[in-house]
């Protein structure tokens, strides 16, 4: 069974950082790209960043929205990736789901596993 958790999410003032991990069981991650989405309340959920397959390289790939200020990494030992997110804003505040894909997508729908999600809330 496929398990993905996420944690690290809470409460930040503008401007600061958080590091969100996601622990995965069932699956080995260097095997698949890797990818955070967030979904804000009355929005859709959007891709936030990914990090492929380790035989394809490692490529990272971020939205426009993110870029210079989140950084995707994985821990292929632990079975673990990240989110480390800087400079965080009012307009980061969603709720950050990770997931795994056979491919190298930014679409949701093509992501077979997902986490339950944790709550990233910005303060002014």
């Amino acid at each position: 069974q496929v398990q993905l958790v996420e944690s690290g999410g809470g409460l930040v003032q503008a401007g600061g950082s958080l590091r969100l991990t996601c622990a995965a069981s069932g699956i080995t991650i260097s095997e698949y790209t890797m990818a955070w989405f967030r979904q804000a309340p009355g929005k859709e959920r959007e891709f936030v960043a990914s990090i492929s397959r380790s035989r394809s390289g490692g490529v990272t790939r971020y939205a426009d929205s993110v870029k210079g200020r989140f950084t995707i990494s994985r821990d292929n030992a632990k079975n673990t990736f990240y989110l480390q997110m800087n400079s965080l804003g009012s307009e980061d505040t969603a709720t950050y789901y990770c997931a795994a894909d056979d491919y190298y997508s930014t679409s949701q729908y093509s992501y077979d596993y997902w986490g339950q999600g944790t709550q990233v809330t910005v303060s002014l």
